[in-house]
């Protein structure tokens, strides 16, 4: 593993009204993600001197951000199993299992998706993909230098649709549309309580917990990144429910956040609930995006996972009463 340094100048240009400053980087660059934006290594510098992410700047100002990436270089591949939906010569679907990590990290650069994907296509998957630098904004991903093929990840207890990019055309289509918001994205949850409403809608801005930076929470509208999340309650069980998600944009933590905060915590969530003994029932159930290649509106689903329907046996209610639809073979892989 190695070390990226890089620096980004930017000028602010004519605006309206003022913003942030981090919320001026991120609009104006493709250079930096977010993540590394909010490192503690990160230098910011507004008109040459050290500045806090939430000035706000003004046209004419000068932005010097020094920054550095962990570059993933040399990942061994390792003969993981990978429970395909489809694959061709632009992409691959998986439905990723509970417990996967997406890409590798410090402390944790084996066992991962990324070790799977060099295993099955070989060290070129990587090198192949080096120079390209366009990613998807709401992922927080840097360059597939980095984090080769992966155009959205999954949270390492999330299951359910992913898919990667299989070379440099087919990543740089991918990640223009999650980044565009014109992939559809729809999860299954079990999640705490008894909702007042069969359906809804949530719209509050997300940021980092400024008491923990490994968590996320809502904001003011003046802060954080605007998140959407709307939700269907499919079948309301005695103290929980069963819920149909639709992610409009795609932030760390979003639905967990969103759902915590409406007082509905998911079952098994550590971070927003509580300690339950149950492992996080949250699955990405299906994925709709336009086929790099053709531009054919394509749909790959993913059927509810074992866990949700042990956890419904558990309850002695029937896992399939009011979602047949979910659980049928026709739901699955690749329309």
């Amino acid at each position: 593993m190695g070390v990226k340094e890089g620096r980004v100048d930017l000028v602010v240009e004519p605006m309206e009204h003022p913003v942030r400053l981090d919320v001026y980087v991120a609009g104006h660059t493709d250079l930096i993600s977010r993540s590394t934006l909010s490192e503690t290594e990160t230098v910011i510098q507004l008109n040459g001197k050290a500045s806090k992410k939430s000035k706000l700047v003004r046209e004419g100002d000068h932005i010097t951000v020094l920054y550095s990436e962990n570059f993933f270089a040399g990942i061994e591949g390792e003969a993981i199993p990978l429970t395909i939906l489809y694959e061709d010569e632009d992409l691959l679907v998986i439905n990723k299992e509970q417990g996967m990590v997406v890409h590798p990290a410090n402390g944790n650069t084996e066992h991962t998706l990324v070790n799977a994907l060099v295993h099955r296509y070989g060290e070129r998957f990587c090198e192949e993909l080096m120079d390209e630098t366009e990613v998807e904004e709401e992922a927080d991903l840097s360059s597939p230098a980095v984090r080769p093929g992966i155009v959205h990840r999954l949270d390492k207890d999330t299951s359910g649709v992913l898919v990667v990019a299989r070379n440099r055309i087919s990543h740089r289509q991918l990640s223009a549309q999650f980044k565009n918001h014109t992939t559809k994205k729809v999860y299954i949850a079990l999640a705490r309580g008894t909702f007042k409403t069969k359906q809804g809608t949530i719209e509050k801005h997300l940021k980092r917990d400024p008491k923990d930076r490994k968590k996320f929470t809502t904001c003011d509208d003046t802060e954080g990144r605007y998140a959407k999340t709307e939700y269907q309650v499919l079948r309301q069980y005695s103290g929980f429910a069963l819920l149909r998600i639709v992610l409009h944009t795609g932030r760390t933590h979003q639905i967990r956040v969103h759902l915590s905060k409406a007082g509905h915590p998911i079952i098994g969530d550590p971070i927003y609930g509580k300690e339950d003994g149950q492992t996080l029932m949250l699955h990405a159930f299906l994925l709709e995006l336009d086929s790099p290649s053709t531009g054919t509106r394509i749909r790959f689903r993913a059927k509810m996972p074992e866990r949700f329907r042990s956890y419904l046996r558990s309850t002695r209610l029937p896992a399939n009463s009011g979602v047949r639809s979910l659980s049928s073979p026709a739901a699955t892989g690749h329309d």
